[in-house]
């Protein structure tokens, strides 16, 4: 259960800390420390505190392990290459896992916003999928492409958020860029080192008749 704290309607930092983008890059975050088989919750509610979460937040193991569920679904939209395959994946949850599109402000605790999960009080895992539809599908619609990717590193399962409307992004961040092209000199260097095969030591394609 969630409980939501009452702060100043007209708070400064509120329209900024809940914004679109920042919800978004929640979610990424959010997939990112579910992404381990047994994520501690108190490292997942450093996540959400971190994202404009108040205290208290209490995650239990069954939250965990529902929000993880949540974060796997969610995956699939940070996977589409294409606009409209982010949107297809979009679509399925917005179909199958949100409520109506609806206005709240807590009680008068907060300023007036969107949810699309069921009710204030939703679990913590309907909250998180459904505020993270939410943020996505806005960030498609007003950029017209995927919303984000997953880091093209090897060794990294990591989702991002793509920023504006510049060049592709493929990693989720510079040390996983740098990582790969270091790797990828060494590799070139090691091919470029690598002594000739002998001539003839290859097989021929014609066989000899034995004499």
């Amino acid at each position: 259960m969630r409980y939501i704290r009452r702060v100043s309607s007209n708070s400064a930092d509120w329209s900024t800390r809940h914004s679109v983008l920042t919800t978004a890059r929640r979610t990424a975050a959010l997939i990112n420390a579910l992404a381990d088989e047994r994520p501690a919750p108190a490292e997942v509610a450093g996540v959400l505190r971190a994202y404009g979460e108040t205290d208290p937040v209490d995650l239990s193991r069954h939250d965990i392990a529902a929000m993880r569920s949540a974060a796997a679904l969610l995956r699939h939209v940070f996977a589409a290459e294409h606009t409209g395959d982010a949107a297809a994946a979009l679509n399925g949850l917005l179909r199958e896992h949100t409520g109506p599109l609806r206005l709240t402000a807590h009680g008068d605790s907060t300023p007036w916003h969107p949810h699309l999960d069921r009710d204030d009080d939703a679990p913590w895992a309907e909250w998180f999928l459904a505020s993270s539809c939410m943020a996505l599908t806005v960030l498609v619609w007003d950029r017209q492409r995927p919303p984000g990717g997953i880091c093209a590193s090897a060794s990294c399962w990591n989702v991002f958020i793509t920023q504006g409307s510049g060049p592709e992004r493929r990693y989720c961040s510079r040390r996983c860029a740098t990582r790969e092209r270091v790797a990828a000199h060494r590799r070139t260097r090691a091919a470029e080192a690598a002594p000739d095969p002998m001539p003839g030591s290859g097989r021929s394609g014609r066989g000899a008749s034995p004499g």
